[in-house]
């Protein structure tokens, strides 16, 4: 059996545990064809987040070791496979701003995506400003059209896809995002308008035209529309009636309401499913039988599966957190026991279902004591599975104990992951309440590197100086630098905090 491996850690790896840390098996087939000292591996080594690659790259180059644009662009795909973002995005800069490589339509596409997943909208809207005329065309504009979809902006949605169909850049992907972004806020009748307006333009539905509208279906409770569109599909010499379509049925009928019609539909699904490559079918299975609360077929599923196939991570985690919604938190255990007795590639993000699960439910013990087991056998918890803890210490009244658990996620904390707001703005009441201006700035020292310094936190640091009777220039001047000007607020605390000091 091969070595397990914990999915964690800052240092360098050696080249082997370093690939092993990857998502799926392909990816590390992939990786270990390279040689040694090839620049994916001395990229992949650096396992921090928070650190760049940068350096990584320079390094390379001042070697004496050639870079083609080809190769730079496998490196940023497979940094976004391994969900390294950030180091996505260095690379694509890199790529441009130091070897002076010419972007095409589809390389600024990928990294409008990548700045979305790192900085957020403001960025991407800025970024998206410089692009020359000439370049742009249907990539960065859907990509930009996805980022309004994801952050449920109507106007802004609207109004690029009338830029798009006026520069005649509209197609059938750009009518699914707006149909997705209607589905998601309820605007039922807007989805209707769309599907006439590509039936009189001509532009046909495809396969994800019909995903869409069958969860829009479901979201409003529409049965009879689910159904006429299924008859539909059936008749679409397009279209393939697969697992994927009929479990998406079944869950439309579940959202409506109609939990039987939505087990017969997921038994038909059952009946599509491939023999290969059939992960993400038996995930889907078992997390739609979990909803519908059939445990019986929940743990059919599971048997099937578990001794026909080698049950990855993912696999696992659906079965655990499907038990949990049932409330079987026994289920769940002995299921993340048997991965503790055959995981390949460890990974804290598994058991981090059941922890949460034990937080939730204030059995403290249990979460403690699986925590700490898994300390002393090498593992690292994540920064989600202490923010979890932190936050129910905090619903437990046990606010002390809130605050260290919570520090211990900001210090491993990834620079794109954000803790829990309610124990954040708790901790720094607690500082201001025990007069502590030196655990105050440093639990904001802490909070610097993943952005989550907002003008609430500085109020809160300004209270904790002022009732240490401590000078709050300092305060204010990293207020300012960081975009935060005086306003009314900040002020009137002032004001108040001064007279309640005097």
């Amino acid at each position: 059996m091969p070595p397990k491996l914990s999915v964690s850690g800052r240092s360098l790896l050696p080249m082997r545990d370093v690939l092993r840390c990857s998502i799926t098996r392909a990816q590390f087939s992939t990786a270990v064809g390279h040689r040694d000292d090839s620049l994916l591996v001395r990229v992949l080594q650096v396992v921090d987040p928070r650190a760049s690659v940068v350096p990584v790259l320079e390094q390379w180059v001042a070697d004496g070791n050639s870079v083609q644009k080809t190769e730079l662009l496998k490196l940023t795909k497979i940094m976004k496979d391994y969900r390294r973002e950030r180091h996505a995005l260095e690379v694509s800069h890199w790529m441009s701003d130091r070897r002076y490589f010419t972007l095409s339509p589809k390389d600024i596409a990928c990294r409008l995506g990548l700045i979305y997943k790192v900085h957020g909208i403001k960025e991407v809207e800025k970024y998206f400003d410089q692009i020359p005329k000439g370049v742009l065309a249907f990539g960065p504009y859907d990509v930009l059209l996805r980022c309004y979809v994801e952050e449920n902006n109507v106007k802004k949605a609207e109004a690029l896809a009338q830029t798009m169909e006026e520069l005649e850049l509209g197609s059938s992907f750009s009518y699914n995002l707006l149909m997705k972004l209607y589905s998601q806020t309820g605007q039922q009748e807007k989805i209707n308008n769309l599907l006439k307006e590509m039936e009189e333009k001509g532009i046909s539905p495809d396969k994800f035209t019909f995903y869409i509208l069958i969860n829009a279906f479901g979201f409003a409770c529409n049965v009879d529309g689910i159904e006429k569109l299924l008859k539909e599909m059936k008749k679409d010499p397009r279209i393939v009636i697969d697992w994927y379509t009929l479990a998406l049925v079944a869950k439309g009928y579940m959202q409506a309401g109609c939990k039987d019609k939505a087990i017969t539909m997921l038994k038909k699904a059952e009946n599509l499913v491939p023999l290969r490559k059939n992960k993400i079918a038996f995930s889907f299975l078992l997390t739609l039988y979990g909803d519908l609360e059939q445990k019986d077929d929940l743990y059919r599923i599971w048997n099937h599966y578990s001794t026909s196939e080698r049950t990855i991570n993912s696999v696992y985690s659906c079965m655990i957190g499907s038990l949990l919604k049932l409330d079987d938190i026994e289920g769940a255990e002995r299921i993340l026991e048997t991965w503790e007795s055959c995981f390949i590639i460890y990974d804290f993000r598994v058991p981090s279902i059941l922890i949460a699960a034990y937080c939730k439910r204030h059995l403290f013990e249990k979460a403690e004591s699986y925590i700490n087991t898994a300390i002393a056998r090498g593992r690292k918890p994540s920064a989600y599975t202490w923010d979890r803890l932190a936050s129910a210490y905090l619903e437990d009244k046990r606010i002390q104990k809130a605050v260290e658990t919570l520090k211990k996620a900001l210090v491993i904390a990834p620079c794109f992951w954000k803790p829990n707001p309610v124990t954040v703005d708790a901790s720094l009441e607690y500082f201001e309440q025990q007069g502590d201006v030196e655990g105050a700035e440093n639990f904001v020292r802490l909070l610097r590197p993943i952005a989550c310094l907002t003008r609430e936190v500085y109020h809160r640091l300004l209270k904790t100086y002022i009732l240490a009777r401590k000078p709050v220039s300092s305060v204010l001047g990293h207020m300012e630098q960081d975009g935060f000007n005086v306003d009314n607020e900040t002020t009137k605390i002032l004001e108040d905090m001064t007279c309640l000091k005097s």
